[in-house]
């Protein structure tokens, strides 16, 4: 199994418009749910922290294989949510790792 997991900031001028931008990362890709051959789990959280190190959202999802997680990088699906997010997001961090 390959657990692939992002963090992403996300623009805004106030808190409330990050909160509404994080709410829209949010939203979008709990829309690929039992879209993704491959992707055995999909969860995605906001920041309730409030640090200011904190990243604004994070997705969680657990892949079948090393060529599932590759194919996800081109599904339709997830190409029209990165192109929905355009702009929205400003900073990404990734993590990919194998686990028994």
């Amino acid at each position: 199994m390959i657990k692939h997991i992002v963090m992403w900031n996300v623009q805004g001028a106030t808190a409330q418009d990050r909160a509404a931008n994080a709410q829209r990362v949010k939203r979008a890709f709990e829309g690929l749910r039992e879209q993704i051959p491959g992707l055995l789990r999909l969860e995605i959280g906001l920041d309730e922290s409030g640090v200011d190190y904190a990243c604004d959202a994070v997705l969680y999802t657990e892949f079948d294989s090393r060529e599932s997680l590759a194919d996800y990088a081109h599904h339709p699906a997830h190409i029209r949510v990165r192109h929905e997010l355009e702009g929205v997001r400003i900073a990404r961090y990734q993590v990919d790792f194998e686990t028994l």
